[in-house]
């Protein structure tokens, strides 16, 4: 039986995209799926049967690497986080929280900040020399400029990656940009909500050169208690403190009570990750009151 990709999932039917010939071929899952609680996602590796001229039933998903729930894609490379500078503003709290996301997934994340050409001052180049200093990539863009999306193409290659950031942040207008055959459709800002509009209505796979890219709904809110995120998770998916937890005086410090914390030692040293502290704490505190303790019987 042939084997595929599926390429985007749109009403109940996955667009299955054939490994040798490249055809696309629309395809119903099995109800075996349902019965074992399994959903066919985009990106994921499928074995199909043809039913009829590009046309089948998926039989068989291969075993997934990762998968995210919202949006639901499977066997990501890699997340791009688009952040806006302004329209709306950058903010490096949900910045911190899809990074704790994304890190507690394993999965690598890219951090692209956009709309470089309305910046007015010079406030956004320490929080970029401080993300860089840690070990992420940071790439600045424009709309109008093609080296900044040339940047983000070359990034793109021999991988599947997702778009993901706070509505508004122009990540349709990003897929535009680096594929002009793309007519992704985008709409401004809201005034009044001072938030995006949600333009994007499905999950597809989009090639670019030879790596494949998904376009998602922006949201701008992340439950650690749907990601199964704990206090470990959580001190472990903050880079800096898990590299600087090695000094810490007591082996599995959390870096919130516990005397000689190199982590809280640090504190003072730079803004940016003064506030990537604060943001710790906040999120510390908020899985602490998610966390659902079951009577002993």
């Amino acid at each position: 039986m042939p084997k595929g990709l599926i390429v985007k999932a749109l009403s109940g039917f996955y667009y299955v995209e054939e490994e040798e010939s490249k055809d696309i071929y629309e395809c119903r899952g099995r109800g075996v799926f349902r019965n074992i609680n399994i959903t066919p996602l985009v990106g994921d590796r499928v074995t199909f049967t043809v039913t009829g001229p590009y046309q089948g039933y998926i039989t068989e998903i291969s075993e997934r690497k990762n998968m995210l729930v919202r949006p639901p894609v499977a066997n990501i490379d890699q997340v791009l986080l688009v952040f806006s500078i302004k329209k709306p503003d950058f903010s490096q709290l949900l910045l911190d929280r899809f990074l704790t996301v994304i890190e507690a997934l394993d999965i690598t994340p890219v951090i692209i900040i956009t709309k470089f050409d309305l910046l007015e001052d010079d406030f956004i180049y320490p929080y970029i020399e401080y993300y860089k200093s840690i070990g992420y990539q940071v790439i600045t863009t424009s709309k109008y400029d093609q080296t900044s999306i040339a940047a983000v193409i070359e990034t793109l290659q021999d991988r599947i990656s997702v778009l993901a950031g706070q509505s508004g942040v122009g990540k349709s207008s990003l897929i535009n940009a680096i594929n002009p055959h793309l007519t992704l459709k985008t709409d401004e800002i809201s005034e009044a909500l001072g938030r995006g509009k949600h333009t994007t209505r499905h999950v597809e796979l989009f090639k670019v050169g030879s790596g494949l890219i998904v376009d998602t709904p922006g949201f701008s809110s992340l439950d650690f208690q749907e990601f199964k995120i704990d206090t470990e998770i959580l001190a472990n998916s903050f880079i800096e403190f898990f590299d600087l937890s090695v000094d810490c005086k007591f082996r599995g410090c959390l870096h919130i009570n516990e005397p000689s914390c190199a982590v809280k030692e640090k504190l003072g040293s730079n803004f940016v990750y003064d506030k990537r502290y604060e943001h710790y704490k906040e999120f510390y505190e908020e899985i602490k009151k998610q966390r659902v303790i079951y009577p002993r019987k």
